[in-house]
Parts: structure tokens; C-alpha cells; sequence
């Protein structure tokens, strides 16, 4: 069993590589590690996955790959490489997320029509849905992306869609609500907050606190990739979110709890792209998926917690040379 992950360097792709090498899978990860955060960061996530013989890592944009070879013999592609970042996607960077959000899925769909399989696990955003009046947000919601980077994810989302239309490539869509746990990216909050904690610093909260969102475990995420390649049907798309909405201001003694430190917060205003409320509605996902969030909010933090700490406490290690295609 041959798998590709793309974004496999990634806060996700990792955690779901490794998964996939405990299930049996020979994986195929490529990344082009984006300087959107440090390569020291990525260099640590992939190390571990390198040490196993199943794994190999291509190291190049999935504009510029040769991606029939790369496909061949694979019977699943879990397609997570994206420009993230919902606040600098604006002004002349929407060209990287062109590029890496939208030219590059559909080479990567260009490339899979028209083969036995493999079946395309495609990983969207709650940020697609934007300014829907829905709450919770369903599969059927109105679409009202409020920042570039959503509207280059739906875009994405919609040429799966029409690949499996027009030519039957089985993709699958995933919609994942703020994803958390160990390995976050560094621009993402919680990641954020933590590492203030860690330094003594003060914690900065983009508006008033009072913003909800449904948090999901990274763990829950990756067995949501799983149950999709099972069970997923073809041509659809699945809210994948943590079963919880939160009100951010109310999360404050939680982590005191889980860090054992005081928190300093500093509120400043609200960023442009950054949205009100997210709530998944997951009734779909559990039906045609059986996906239930497993992890609490407390566990996951708690594992959070002591990532940071491991992070930010070693010292920084080259990634090893990575294999070429």
C-alpha cells in the first residue's frame, strides 16, 4: 500500500505520515517547505518519520514535480500542502496562494484523472464558510469566505468537485475546524499563547475575547483522514470539527490550569479576514464517516503544553538530505 501526502513536513501531514506508517503504508511525503515559518520547525516534525524505511521525502513545489511518476502505484493521496494563513494572504501575497492553494491542486488532480484510483482525500477549512449565517455550520451552508485564503481553499475544494464530476476521480473533501495539539504551527493561537506563557509574556488576543470556535484535536483530524479513504464518499465534503464551540475569553483559566502559570492578556483589535464564530455541524461525517472527536479539550491542550515546552527547550537540528523523485 502505497500513500502520497502532500504538506507531509506540515503540522498535520506529520502526524498523519506517522499514522499512516503505523498502519502498514509505504509513504511518499512531499513538501517544498514555504519559509511561511521556520525550517527548523518542519526539520523536527519529519525527522522522526525519516527513520523509517517505508517513509521517503520529496523536497520540491507540486507545481514543478513530475507528478505522474510520483502517483504511480499509489491507492491514496492525502493532499494537506497549502500556503497557510488566513491574516497575510492579502496584498501581493495572494499570488503564493494561487500557486499553492489553487494552480497546484489541480495539477495534482490533472495527474490522477483518468487512473485506477487512488482516491484523493482533499483537506479544505472551516474558512470557506466565512460569514455564513449558519451556526452550527453545515455541508449545505452558504459559502461567504471573508479573507483570500478562504477563497483559494473553496476554490480547490470545488475543482475536486468538478474532477470527479467530469472524469469520476474519487476525491474527497474535508472542512477541518482550527486544528491544535502537538506541533501547531506558529502562527496559529494556541501555539501562540503557549509559547507567551513559556517566555513570562503577555498573551495577545486579536478583538475582544469573545469570538467562539470549535476546536479539533489533531488526532481527531487524522483518523478523520483515515475513515475518509474507508468510507468517504466520492465527490462529497465533510465538516470535520472537535463537537465543542468556545468562547476564547473562557478558555483563559483553562490554560492557567493546564500551564500552572498566570495569564497577562493584551486585547488588540481585530484582524481583517478573521471571523466572528466557527461551529461544525458533524452529524454527516459521523453518519457516512463514523467520526466522533475523541480527545477533550483539556487532554489535548495538555499534550499542546508539553510540546511547546519540548520545542522551544532543544536545540535545533538540521532535517537530513531528502530523497528526489
Amino acid at each position: 500500500m502505497k500513500a502520497i501526502v502532500t504538506g507531509a513536513s506540515g503540522f498535520i501531514g506529520s502526524h498523519l505520515s506517522r499514522r499512516l506508517l503505523e498502519g502498514g503504508w509505504e509513504v511518499v511525503g512531499v513538501d517544498c517547505f514555504t519559509s511561511f515559518y521556520p525550517r527548523w520547525m518542519k526539520a523536527r516534525n519529519v525527522a522522526p518519520l525519516l527513520r523509517n524505511r517505508r517513509f521517503r521525502l520529496v523536497e520540491k513545489d507540486l507545481n514543478d514535480l513530475a507528478l505522474g511518476r510520483l502517483l504511480r502505484g499509489a491507492g491514496a493521496v492525502f493532499h494537506l500542502a497549502a500556503q497557510a494563513g488566513v491574516r497575510t494572504s492579502w496584498g501581493r501575497s495572494f499570488e503564493t496562494y494561487i500557486r499553492h492553494n489553487i494552480a497546484a491542486t489541480q495539477r495534482l488532480l490533472e495527474a490522477a484523472k483518468g487512473r485506477d484510483g487512488p482516491k484523493i482525500i482533499y483537506a479544505s477549512s472551516s474558512s470557506v464558510y466565512g460569514l455564513t449565517p449558519d451556526m452550527p455550520m453545515t455541508e449545505t451552508s452558504p459559502v461567504r469566505p471573508l479573507s483570500p485564503y478562504g477563497v483559494t481553499k473553496l476554490a480547490a475544494e470545488q475543482l475536486c468537485v468538478l474532477y470527479f464530476r467530469n472524469f469520476g476521480l474519487p476525491t474527497v473533501s474535508l472542512r477541518f475546524f482550527t486544528v491544535y495539539g502537538p506541533g501547531q504551527r506558529p502562527d496559529m493561537a494556541f501555539h501562540k499563547f503557549f509559547k507567551s506563557v513559556r517566555e513570562g509574556k503577555e498573551i495577545t488576543v486579536y478583538g475582544d475575547g469573545r469570538q467562539t470556535r470549535d476546536f479539533t484535536y489533531v488526532g481527531d483530524i487524522v483518523e478523520a483522514c483515515l475513515s475518509a479513504l474507508e468510507r468517504g464518499k466520492a465527490g462529497e465534503v465533510y465538516n470535520i470539527g472537535g463537537g465543542h464551540r468556545e468562547r476564547l475569553d473562557r478558555l483563559f483559566p483553562l490554560f492557567e490550569s493546564v500551564t500552572g502559570r498566570p495569564l497577562r492578556i493584551r486585547l488588540v483589535a481585530r484582524q481583517k479576514g478573521d471571523v466572528p464564530d466557527t461551529h461544525a455541524a458533524i452529524e454527516k461525517a459521523g453518519r457516512d464517516l463514523g467520526y466522533r472527536p475523541r480527545t477533550s479539550l483539556r487532554e489535548g491542550l495538555a499534550a499542546e503544553w508539553d510540546d511547546i515546552q519540548s520545542l522551544y527547550g532543544r536545540r535545533r537540528r538540521p532535517i537530513p538530505e531528502s530523497a528526489q523523485p
